[in-house]
C-alpha cells in the first residue's frame, strides 16, 4: 500500500526534527508548532498514526509532550 505525503505534512516532519513541535494528549494527537496547533490537525493525525512522529516521553490527557521523529519520519525528511 502506497502513501501520499503532501508537502504541508513535510513541513511539519521538518517542524518537528527541528524541535520545534510538541504532541497534545487527547482523543486525537494534537500537533502544535512553536507553541500553536497546527492548520492540519487531519495531516497531524496521519502523521502519529502512521508512525511518523511520536511523544518524546507518555504523557496523560491535557499535557503536551517535546515531539519527535520516528525512524520513518526521519526517513521521509531526508528523502
Amino acid at each position: 500500500m502506497e502513501t501520499t505525503i503532501s508537502r504541508r505534512a513535510i513541513a511539519m516532519l521538518r517542524a518537528v526534527a527541528a524541535g520545534r513541535g510538541e504532541i497534545g494528549y487527547g482523543a486525537e494527537p494534537d500537533l502544535f508548532v512553536d507553541g500553536l496547533p497546527c492548520c492540519d490537525q487531519y495531516a497531524a493525525h496521519a502523521l502519529a498514526h502512521g508512525g511518523f512522529v511520536r511523544s518524546e516521553r507518555p504523557g496523560r490527557p491535557g499535557l503536551r509532550m517535546p515531539a519527535v521523529l520516528t525512524a520513518a519520519g526521519l526517513a521521509l525528511v531526508a528523502s
